[in-house]
């Protein structure tokens, strides 16, 4: 029997473990293996050596709980009232991911699989919301979109409660976030056997801020404010993307001190583009924007009974996974809520060849909407429109709409038919947005000063 060039064993009979990491705000070039030259990320980096490095992953969102929403249900985030919040937090009572919705873990748990969401959640607030009630059979970690690495906590004082949680019961934990979450992944898969297979999500927060590196407990306890807009440096961010690295190569060696290491899919991905002091190039842009440094996510997968190493150009989304990973597992996603994300399996075991996409975004911070298609990106931001080669153009900064008129006036309509299926972005939906005030880098510029 003749297998393709991309595929390294025979199909297993056994269905495979699963590992899916998030990291929080990971810039493009966050990673040596993606060009960052000042520091070494060697255990992401071998991570990639062994399996496929992706060159145009896309995040579903620019901001982190609308991502999230297409991750754990395949599908365009719009769809549902929480995945509109940029991101969802004074609303996380009300408009969270509801339970009754087919969800990547119910779906592999209802197959027979394990499941357990270690480290963020964000999809909505207790009592109404939970990983609990969205089909994982554990959780540890915190409700929110940020907590203090240290104290656990979502602001700063005494008066506020941590959001570390045990299933649904608070509890209180000493440490590195970071580090406990790896400790606690480490330890939950040291519990595990090849009887039965297991889906972890392990989602941290690093490296989102506040701007505290694992041995700077001192800087966190003085801190004013979470959003740390009076701190952080390249030297901080370096020491927190490298505890990061170390906790996912805690993780792999647990999963190799099993022996599961060889049927086990292990995927790292970031839910949006970098932050202030990430590394995006060759891409502009940030977290909060669409243009490619605040969606192009460095993402990395490993396999080794099924799929070698390679370098897949096959453009993708978060909401791609639930598809793919189903796939491997042999589930069959729900046929009341179909995906709109792809199989990407088939691509990656060689078994079809990587071929154009056509993806769409928008957000509601200066009216942005994008979309991908092929080698092409139509762009707005408020009342400028834009048309890139993100191919050839990678900084986004010729604008190609009056050289390829038919394919701009194509994509933006394109644009408006896809966004007429979803719910529309109104005034209460909340929106977090760069501003002059607090990052000089996005001033606005007074026009009537302008050179001629």
């Amino acid at each position: 029997m003749s297998i393709t060039t991309n595929v390294v064993a025979s199909a297993s009979t056994q269905a495979p473990n699963i590992v899916f990491i998030l990291a929080d705000d990971l810039g493009w070039a966050d990673l040596s293996v993606y060009g960052q030259a000042d520091f070494t990320t060697p255990h992401l980096d071998a991570l990639a050596g062994e399996g496929v490095r992706f060159t145009q992953a896309y995040a579903n969102s620019a901001v982190c709980s609308a991502t999230r929403f297409a991750l754990i249900t395949g599908r365009y985030q719009y769809r549902l009232r929480g995945g509109l919040e940029e991101p969802l937090v004074r609303k996380a009572h009300v408009h969270g991911l509801p339970p009754e919705h087919p969800t990547l873990p119910s779906l592999l748990r209802d197959a027979g699989y394990d499941t357990a969401l270690i480290g963020k959640w964000h999809l909505g607030s207790l009592p109404t919301f939970g990983p609990l009630k969205s089909g994982y059979d554990r959780f540890f970690g915190n409700y929110g979109g940020a907590i203090d690495y240290f104290t656990h906590k979502p602001g700063v004082g005494d008066a506020v409660a941590r959001d570390l949680y045990e299933g649904e019961v608070p509890v209180e934990r000493v440490g590195y976030y970071t580090q406990l979450l790896a400790d606690e992944a480490a330890r939950w898969i040291g519990e595990r056997s090849a009887a039965k297979p297991f889906f972890l999500s392990l989602h941290f927060t690093a490296p989102h801020w506040p701007w505290v590196g694992p041995e700077d407990e001192e800087i966190s306890l003085g801190l004013k404010d979470l959003f740390h807009y009076d701190g952080g440096n390249l030297a901080t961010y370096a020491r927190m993307v490298r505890s990061l690295d170390k906790a996912v190569g805690q993780v792999l060696d647990a999963l190799k001190a099993q022996g599961l290491a060889d049927n086990t899919i292990v995927v790292f991905t970031s839910d949006n583009g970098g932050e202030r002091f990430s590394k995006t190039w060759p891409f502009t842009g940030q977290k909060t924007e669409l243009l490619e440094g605040g969606i192009r996510v460095p993402t990395l997968l490993r396999w080794p009974a099924r799929i070698a190493p390679q370098v897949s150009e096959q453009v993708t989304a978060t909401m791609d996974w639930l598809p793919t990973l189903l796939a491997a597992a042999g589930v069959t996603p729900d046929a009341d809520y179909p995906p709109d994300g792809e199989n990407i399996l088939p691509v990656l075991l060689g078994e079809a060849p990587a071929h154009p996409r056509t993806l769409f975004w928008r957000y509601k911070s200066q009216r942005q909407r994008a979309v991908r298609e092929g080698r092409f990106k139509y762009l707005r931001i408020n009342d400028n429109e834009f048309l890139f080669d993100v191919e050839a153009d990678t900084l986004e900064r010729a604008n190609l709409r009056d050289k390829h008129p038919e394919v701009f006036d194509r994509l933006r309509t394109a644009w408006e038919q896809w966004n007429a299926q979803f719910l529309p972005i109104t005034d209460e939906v909340i929106t977090h947005g760069l501003s002059p005030d607090i990052q000089a880098d996005r001033y606005v510029p007074d026009l009537s000063q302008r050179g001629m």
